[in-house]
């Protein structure tokens, strides 16, 4: 599902979704509900791997837990998605190549 998709089921604006996945805006519980709902997944879903209120400092393989590749992925983000599609295809022929 796109962004574009996903806000129109929750009846947002696409940027609105991108603000929530990059950080930028922090998601209100309503919110958070409708989105679950629009997925098709449970509330408790957004809070795997939570434990005692706060999440463990470091989970094998959480490639988040860098900044520079979180840096990354908001940068990645906040481009048009034709540039996306671009930027996503050079870095899976870069990788295949590796």
């Amino acid at each position: 599902m796109t962004q574009q998709q996903l806000a129109d089921r929750v009846g947002i604006k696409f940027q609105q979704i991108q603000k929530y996945e990059t950080g930028m805006n922090r998601v209100s519980a309503s919110r958070l509900w409708d989105i679950a709902r629009a997925l098709d997944v449970p509330v408790s879903f957004f809070f795997e791997g939570l434990q005692d209120g706060a999440a463990s400092d470091f989970v094998e393989g959480d490639i988040f837990a860098d900044r520079e590749a979180l840096q990354l992925v908001r940068a990645y983000y906040a481009m048009p998605e034709a540039q996306r599609r671009q930027i996503f295809e050079l870095a899976r022929v870069l990788s295949a190549a590796a």
